[in-house]
């Protein structure tokens, strides 16, 4: 996975870790076609509006819904540390 460090790319530059800490979801930006229902591989969002999310089911890895959603109404915040980092806009 971090083969590119040990080749000299990035030399003096450690690989770090940044682990997502949670899924924020914006109701007011959902548009109610449920892409995110279907795609879960865990069924992580319930199938009825306002489409709620158990997080104890969400895997850690898996972006489905996150890459799914046409108007960007879910985004993972991040930590790095302690502090939490918000997502970068487009």
């Amino acid at each position: 996975m971090f083969e590119i460090f040990s080749q000299g790319l990035f030399e003096g530059v450690k690989p770090m870790l940044v682990i997502r800490d949670h899924l924020v979801r914006h109701p007011d930006r959902c548009t109610h076609q449920a892409v995110c229902v279907p795609i879960c591989p865990t069924s992580a969002w319930l199938s009825t509006p306002p489409y709620k999310f158990d997080p104890s089911r969400c895997l850690e890895s898996c972006r489905l819904c996150l890459d799914a959603c046409p108007s960007q109404a879910i985004y993972a915040v991040f930590k790095k540390g302690d502090k939490l980092l918000e997502p970068q806009k487009k």
